[in-house]
């Protein structure tokens, strides 16, 4: 099995190409209907405020190609080069799809390889990709594709959930997305014009975040207590804490502790002292044992992650139903103003059931922990915690809440109703002791980001803000 990508080696250009074509040519290869569709981030460049693409590497077929999620493309795509390459099979689409890129400009897709073959994560499963004239990525996965998984995307972690037809959760974690500088000059851009293509620059810059200051926020000043600057402490019991059910039958897991730099080890021992300091975590003496590692974040920090794959392949998966991102849409018509709620750390406001927490003990060379709050890793941990919310905000579902993991959208018609449906909320998440992080929420907003889109009384738009011409 070939383990090589095709995608072009050290692209520094954010380039979307398209061959000129006659009318002529464009109106013989259109005919029917004409379908519009959308495709922004098309490179690996890394914003500097936190958003995050998720890439990595999947098979098509049997070969190695560079993919990108990117729920702000409506339909999924193969680079023209990526599947002459591996000399798929394609044919006319029916309709012709016009596609506009982050600039506005349009560019016509009429052909289509059906019933690719892809695989993640061991599972074999099926996508229609449109051939477009692309550099950067073989493939790109659209909204086209991730809804049918009812796909979850958690940025921070480059983490990807699939919820395929028989039940079963499918996680996917992405590589890291690399920032390179470029110019007019740099070869690569310069060996793209010589193609005579029409060419797109494009990167994803970050924007300072100014320190908010909570005493200015109306209404939200005097909720100071639900933004700490840190979990207080152990969560309370709750109405159901986290469990953790294997299959009957299933012996303790433990797997050695892996090798660790010194530097490492030195991390390791700051991330453990502060996870004993905040209640998190407690020694144990647990037959089960999950090693741990540590993935480089883009500010050059490590974070501590456990590696709970053997245990997740015996752990019964939670049926509990992620929401539609298009039945959520559905509640915001008309609303004219927004808040939203970042939970601080979210997954830690959970606790776990008692007899479940010898299952998530972990081995480190400075000893034996295990979690006391629900730890990142685990399956069934979204779902867990989207129960959480929805039991809490039951009463305010779709009313003027809706709630997506650990995002809290609140939404309104008037400035006065938004007063009180934020007092609501936030009086809730109080009762409840459940805390937000303050710099990344937003309040009092006529048009608010969420899940990739725009919100705002004119309707819901695809974002495209973060991509600039250069």
């Amino acid at each position: 099995m070939p383990q090589l990508s095709l995608a072009a080696q050290g692209t520094r250009t954010a380039t979307m190409s398209s061959q000129t074509r006659s009318s002529q040519g464009s109106n013989a290869r259109g005919r029917g209907r004409q379908a519009a569709g959308r495709v922004f981030a098309l490179t690996p460049i890394e914003p500097e405020d936190g958003t995050l693409l998720v890439e990595g590497m999947i098979l098509v077929y049997s070969t190695w190609v560079r993919v990108l999620f990117d729920i702000g493309a409506t339909h999924s795509f193969i680079s023209t080069s990526c599947a002459n390459a591996l000399r798929l099979k394609t044919e006319m689409v029916e309709n012709l799809l016009l596609i506009e890129s982050p600039m506005g400009t349009n560019s016509r897709v009429d052909r289509i390889c059906k019933g690719c073959v892809i695989t993640l994560a061991d599972r074999a499963l099926n996508v229609d990709l449109r051939i477009l004239d692309m550099i950067g990525y073989d493939v790109i996965l659209g909204m086209d594709w991730l809804t049918v998984y009812r796909t979850v995307i958690d940025y921070h972690c480059r983490m990807i959930i699939f919820c395929l037809p028989e039940g079963f959760e499918v996680c996917f974690i992405g590589g890291k997305c690399v920032s390179l500088p470029f110019s007019q000059s740099d070869p690569c851009y310069q060996c793209v014009l010589r193609k005579g293509s029409i060419n797109f620059l494009a990167c994803l810059r970050g924007k300072e975040k100014a320190q908010k200051d909570i005493t200015e926020i109306s209404v939200v000043r005097k909720f100071q207590d639900v933004f700490p600057d840190e979990l207080p402490g152990l969560p309370p019991h709750r109405e159901f804490d986290f469990s953790i059910e294997v299959y009957p039958g299933t012996d303790s897991i433990s797997v050695s502790p892996y090798r660790m730099t010194p530097l490492e080890l030195k991390e390791l021992k700051t991330q453990l002292d502060e996870l004993l300091g905040k209640g998190f975590i407690r020694p144990s003496t647990s037959p089960w044992g999950a090693p741990v590692l540590f993935v480089k974040k883009k500010d050059d920090t490590l974070r501590l992650c456990i590696d709970y794959r053997k245990l997740n392949r015996v752990i019964v998966k939670n049926k509990y139903p992620l929401p539609r991102i298009d039945d959520l849409f559905d509640q915001l018509k008309s609303a004219k103003y927004f808040s939203k709620i970042d939970l601080r750390t979210g997954y830690h406001q959970l606790r776990v059931r008692e007899e479940d927490v010898p299952k998530t003990a972990f081995r480190t060379r400075y000893g034996h922990y295990e979690f006391l709050v629900m730890p990142f890793g685990l399956t069934n941990v979204p779902a867990a915690f989207m129960d959480l919310i929805n039991r809490v905000f039951c009463a305010y579902l779709d009313q003027f809440v809706i709630v997506f993991v650990d995002d809290i959208l609140i939404y309104s018609k008037s400035l006065e109703e938004h007063k009180q449906h934020l007092v609501t909320t936030l009086k809730t998440l109080r009762r409840h002791q459940l805390y937000g992080k303050l710099d990344k929420s937003e309040f009092w907003l006529t048009e608010v980001n969420l899940l990739g889109h725009v919100i705002s009384e004119a309707g819901i738009a695809v974002d495209h803000s973060k991509v600039e011409v250069v």
